[in-house]
């Protein structure tokens, strides 16, 4: 007995493939969208007329109006926060009645469009995405092929719902700076776009109180490169007396190269980290931090996303929410 198989039609995810572009790029250049140069969206043409695909803008037109699933973008899920954000959106959903498509980066130390271009292909009505780290303008121009809710990273002219970073930021260094700390470092990760408002904050307010800043960043978002940096950071001669992290991922890769060089926390160095997750607030561990409030900020983000779906025609929004310092046994005042 003879199977005869029949081959597929091509799709866009193969055209990107074939030009070595994103899934989203080829979208931008079928529906003639800003982003695409004339020499690449050329090369787009040109490959799906060798491959045989066949764009029916009427059907996607029609499919577009009828998508009510949201996608949920996640940058790292072994950062507790975003778990926190995922219950969230969670939350504002199940009344709803929309199905929630998850798609999780496969790379925290850079941009990984094929975990977004998986939500594009799904047939989402929108992505709510936690956390991007694309340049502002490509966040623009993704929201131009379908709406984009932005979770703790404020975007402008996309629906964004976001800590009030700065406020956050300057609640952790006056903590310090009120324990008689003058030496105190800073944790950041890789630089992009949204994600220095914390960094910024630290800087000016150590220059305002006449202190040297000293701004240390990790090559990726992972515990791991944390205590790589933090290991370098603190072997030096003027090591400082107390850190402040972009988050508590890093704070936990700093806790874990200072027990390696023998430093007792808070005895010898004063930690903050920033986003509250369930593991500051284990016995033992007892990190200071700042509560970004992020199952709040997923479900505020779940209701956007429907607001959104309901009248795509209304205004962007922009929610802020204020950080609270959580104090606990991980800092003191200095000996």
């Amino acid at each position: 007995m003879s199977i005869q198989r029949q081959h597929r039609p091509a799709t866009q995810a193969d055209v990107a493939r074939e030009v070595g572009v994103s899934r989203t790029l080829v979208s931008f250049a079928f529906r003639d969208a800003a982003g695409v140069s004339p020499e690449t969206r050329q090369a787009i043409f040109d490959a799906a007329k060798r491959l045989g695909y066949r764009h029916n803008a009427a059907a996607a037109a029609l499919a577009s109006k009828s998508r009510t699933a949201v996608g949920l973008y996640l940058l790292d899920l072994r950062n507790e926060v975003y778990s926190d954000v995922l219950n969230g959106v969670r939350l504002a959903l199940p009344q709803a009645g929309n199905r929630l498509i998850l798609s999780v980066s496969r790379s925290i130390g850079g941009v990984d469009q094929g975990a977004m271009d998986s939500l594009i292909e799904a047939r989402v009505g929108i992505i709510i995405a936690a956390a991007l780290l694309d340049p502002d303008e490509r966040v623009r121009e993704l929201a131009q092929i379908i709406p984009v809710v932005s979770v703790t990273r404020r975007v402008r002219g996309v629906d964004s719902v976001y800590p009030d970073d700065r406020a956050g930021a300057r609640a952790a260094v006056e903590h310090l700076l009120g324990l008689g700390h003058t030496r105190i470092a800073h944790m950041t990760g890789p630089p992009f776009d949204g994600h220095t408002v914390r960094r910024q904050t630290y800087e000016q307010m150590m220059r305002d109180a006449g202190l040297t800043p000293q701004t240390v960043a990790a090559d990726d978002f992972t515990q791991e490169a944390a205590e790589r940096a933090a290991a370098e950071l603190l072997a030096s001669p003027d090591r400082p007396t107390a850190v402040f992290t972009h988050n508590d991922q890093f704070a936990l890769g700093v806790r874990e190269a200072a027990y390696a060089m023998g430093l007792a926390i808070p005895g010898d160095l004063s930690l903050v980290g920033y986003d509250d997750s369930r593991t500051a607030r284990l016995r033992g561990i007892d990190l200071t931090s700042v509560d970004l409030h992020a199952v709040e900020l997923g479900t505020t983000a779940g209701r956007v996303a429907l607001d959104r779906l309901n009248d795509p025609g209304a205004p962007i929004a922009d929610v802020t929410s204020t950080p609270r310092l959580v104090v606990r046994n991980s800092t003191a005042p200095l000996r």
